[in-house]
């Protein structure tokens, strides 16, 4: 789950909150930080004055790299779009 709102700011934030109770093993929460991270970074310069932060869900650790990586690119374009029709 990804959520977002318009930061007054030039660039975008990212916050993380991933729980052991959705991901119980660190390697599994390491991983799905470092995918969100990269992600953001790549994305950056396209998201605007935006904060993201992404929550885990149950499930999660089941999918592959490139599927969390394209499930978030997918949310994250789209959260920037809406923010910036918001504003």
């Amino acid at each position: 789950m990804v959520l977002a709102r318009n930061n007054g700011l030039a660039h975008p934030r990212l916050g993380l909150a991933i729980s052991k109770k959705t991901l119980p093993l660190a390697v599994q929460r390491n991983r799905i930080k470092r995918l969100s991270r990269e992600t953001f970074r790549h994305l950056q310069q396209q998201l605007g004055g935006i904060d993201i932060v992404v929550l885990s869900r149950h499930g999660l650790a089941t999918q592959d790299n490139a599927q969390v990586r394209q499930a978030l690119e997918k949310h994250l374009i789209t959260l920037a779009s809406r923010c910036d029709k918001l504003s």
